[in-house]
């Protein structure tokens, strides 16, 4: 599996449905932010969007024209899925070092069976290799793409919160799931860091928490406050990673609540694309400081802050939004 900043052809997204469960209440605020980030992302690459219907692909490219983006390097794809959560339920590109590309049909289940239904979801990955006419392997076991990360260079990230789940494998031991993401990611050394933060439904996925910037190089976020229920569980993550990687650590936003109820805000949840690192703020003191330590971890690229106040509120931000396709070699 390449690493997100190596070439993309593209970027896959899955346009939510305003009667989907992400955005109870608040869908009308998330079309304009969508459309933003699909503006970034086509400055660089080709975008493709799964939707739900006609009527909501009209209603899509309104916004998206709205914004500015130029139609012509987006596609719409008759492919349904209940939620837009596509770094998730859509499909993960391997590579061969000939340049041939394959999709990797990792089973979803909406987070341990969290919001069922998901079956149409869980079938994205299949569509759209129909639709590259690419190869499609079949592993056998529930993974979602944002509880990985990798450098591109036989290192991958993942947490034992969220892969040791028995609500994903529990026929599976740690030992079973290394042997799969070794055989269907090329990942030849495994880290596994401890928990993920607090709010985050996904069990503790790796784009809320640490993410490679570098084949030897980590942002990790950190929270200084020991009061706060993420410091130990931070603290811990990052003591794993500086045993293995250059470390650069990430401030935390302030706690940001939704009926009582913390959301995930991290600003580790960027997407590297073609033209830009986009990266989420929150309207916080942090935000320019995460921008400028991100702005040094990726020297020659343009690092853009994206305003993710509305999105978080359904529990992810843009790196959770997105799927790259690489670009063939």
């Amino acid at each position: 599996m390449p690493a997100e900043w190596e070439p993309h052809a593209a970027t896959w997204l899955t346009w939510p449905r305003p009667d989907g469960i992400s955005f109870p209440g608040r869908y009308e605020v998330v079309p304009p932010v969508l459309a933003k980030l699909v503006r970034l992302i086509a400055e660089g690459e080709a975008v493709h969007i799964n939707i739900w219907d006609a009527e909501l692909e009209r209603l899509a490219k309104r916004a998206l024209e709205a914004e500015g983006v130029p139609m012509a390097g987006v596609e719409f794809h008759p492919f349904r899925a209940y939620e837009p959560w596509c770094r998730d339920h859509g499909p993960l590109f391997v590579t061969r070092p000939g340049g041939d590309r394959a999709i990797v049909n990792w089973g979803y289940n909406a987070w341990g069976g969290k919001y069922p239904p998901f079956d149409l979801d869980d079938a994205i990955p299949a569509q759209v290799a129909d639709a590259l006419d690419l190869p499609l392997f079949e592993p056998g076991m529930i993974l979602e793409g944002g509880s990985v990360d990798v450098n591109g260079a036989g290192e991958l990230l993942t947490t034992e919160s969220c892969l040791l789940q028995p609500n994903r494998n529990p026929r599976l031991a740690r030992r079973d799931i290394e042997t799969q993401l070794r055989g269907f990611l090329g990942a030849e050394k495994i880290t596994w860091l401890c928990d993920g933060i607090e709010g985050d439904d996904t069990d503790g996925h790796i784009d809320d928490i640490s993410r490679f910037v570098s084949t030897d190089t980590v942002v990790t976020a950190v929270e200084p406050d020991a009061a706060d229920r993420n410091h130990a569980p931070l603290q811990a993550n990052r003591e794993r990673l500086g045993q293995a990687f250059d470390v650069i650590e990430l401030p935390m936003p302030r706690r940001i609540e939704q009926d009582g109820q913390r959301l995930p805000a991290s600003y580790a949840n960027f997407y590297i694309c073609n033209a830009h690192v986009i990266v989420p703020t929150y309207r916080d003191a942090n935000d320019d400081r995460a921008l400028g330590l991100l702005r040094e971890a990726f020297p020659g690229r343009t690092v853009t802050g994206l305003d993710s106040i509305d999105l978080i509120w359904g529990l992810g931000s843009f790196h959770c939004l997105t799927q790259q396709e690489p670009a063939a070699k």
